[in-house]
């Protein structure tokens, strides 16, 4: 039998931070079982990912003072809970970790031209960050362009970041002078991508053909450590489509590997679910007096 390797995965691509596991674990196991979690078993869920209780207690505390976190006092113990402006973080990075994969396209390219005075350069950073969240990538000064109309995500980060006057939105089709393949790749650097992709994959499709092997066993593989391999798996993933703009096949380049990580992605956490969810149903109905 196969065995799953002892050291704990870590980001490929990014220096962990506290506050990206905290935003995690309530877009992906707290938000869909009420939403709300006790001081306590959060601080315990982070230990799990060998977060030192300091170190969550002062990324809980800065969250709070961002707006993302609300902390609500009953008795001795504490409760937090996201603001709407955290739900918004979650779900927009929910948007583009679980959207489908494009498949079919009209031809339509869909621009964000935007102009601002320098006193909204804040915003305007921020905007360009979300930008590239959302698959967008900069084809000129104040121009970011996508195949993928996102109509909707504009408006609500124009409202967000209260900038709408300062910013278009136009959808039409690419006539010249270079094709839509040159633009792709003045936009895009899907060879470094893909690259990067094979490599996820040649490091993860062993774990995953292990891990099956295992879990046909019911004792294989203690629940707690399911939700590590799933959350740490996951997290290791979410940089992929900050960078990948989830492209049409005919704008791909040959051998593209995106399809099959996303494909790894659905399958290894859909095989550490069931129990990874038990775990974190169990220590939400924890007692506080035990």
């Amino acid at each position: 039998m196969h065995r799953l390797r002892k050291r704990k995965v870590i980001n490929m691509t990014r220096k962990v931070q506290t506050q990206l596991l905290v935003f995690s674990l309530f877009g992906d196991y707290i938000g869909a079982r009420g939403g709300e979690i006790w001081t306590r078993h959060l601080l315990e869920m982070l230990a799990l990912l060998d977060v030192t209780e300091t170190a969550a207690r002062l990324a809980l505390s800065r969250m709070a003072r961002k707006g993302w976190l609300q902390s609500t006092r009953v008795g001795r113990f504490s409760r937090y809970r996201l603001t709407r402006s955290g739900q918004r973080v979650t779900d927009e990075g929910g948007l583009r970790i679980f959207e489908p994969r494009a498949i079919e396209w009209d031809g339509q390219w869909h621009l964000v031209v935007y102009s601002m005075p320098e006193a909204k350069r804040g915003q305007r950073q921020r905007l360009r960050t979300r930008l590239g969240w959302l698959g967008y990538a900069r084809l000129g000064p104040g121009t970011w362009i996508s195949p993928n109309a996102r109509l909707t995500d504009i408006e609500m980060m124009g409202k967000d970041l209260d900038i709408e006057k300062y910013v278009q939105f136009f959808s039409g089709r690419h006539i010249g002078f270079t094709d839509d393949p040159v633009m792709v790749a003045q936009c895009w650097d899907l060879d470094a991508l893909n690259q990067q992709y094979a490599e996820f994959i040649a490091k993860y499709r062993p774990d995953y053909e292990a891990c099956r092997e295992m879990l046909a066993d019911p004792e294989g593989i203690p629940a707690d450590q399911c939700f590590v391999r799933r959350f740490w798996f996951t997290y290791d993933y979410t940089p992929f489509p900050l960078r990948d703009p989830n492209l049409p096949a005919e704008l791909l380049p040959d051998a593209w590997m995106g399809n099959n990580a996303n494909e790894l992605f659905r399958l290894y956490r859909g095989l550490l679910a069931p129990r990874s969810g038990r775990f974190v149903d169990e220590k939400l109905a924890q007692s506080l007096n035990r």
